[in-house]
């Protein structure tokens, strides 16, 4: 007979509602549920509420991971080069390693988005972009220089 050794096992991740690392970007409040700890780094999840007339990021490319956004609720609008998307609840986009993009709220409603990056690189970016927020409003050098921590730059 042979006796089963539970610590073996990988630990499953629950994060209930109320759970989560709360990060506040400006006009966007983000809970980071997954930041790779439980994925052996292959996957960040988080949750982002963006404001009514948020403008989101400057334009942008990621080298090393792809970005997946699920509109969960409200409605987002997404830039891809001279393309514009307005992506409403239930819609999924993903933006691989090299495609520029950028999302907006354009709507006079908060806009929920379930955001995933694999890897995971990128969930420190949004710690950095926190503290960064945190001395005043970030500007574009500055911006920029943390956005190349993470093998992402301007798409400009």
């Amino acid at each position: 007979m042979t006796t089963h050794d539970h610590h073996a096992e990988p630990a499953v991740s629950i994060v209930g509602p109320d759970d989560g690392e709360v990060l506040v970007l400006g006009a966007t409040r983000m809970r980071v549920l997954e930041d790779g700890r439980t994925t052996g780094h292959r996957l960040g999840i988080a949750e982002s509420v963006l404001a009514p007339h948020t403008p989101g990021p400057p334009q942008h490319r990621h080298a090393r991971h792809d970005e997946g956004f699920y509109v969960v609720s409200g409605s987002v609008r997404f830039t891809v080069g001279e393309d514009e998307h307005d992506a409403a609840a239930g819609t999924l986009v993903m933006v691989p390693p090299g495609a520029p993009h950028s999302f907006a709220n354009v709507t006079d409603e908060p806009a929920v988005m379930l955001s995933t990056f694999t890897p995971d690189l990128y969930v420190q970016y949004f710690r950095d972009l926190r503290d960064l927020f945190a001395t005043g409003e970030p500007n574009p050098r500055a911006s920029a220089e943390v956005m190349s921590r993470y093998a992402t730059e301007p798409a400009s």
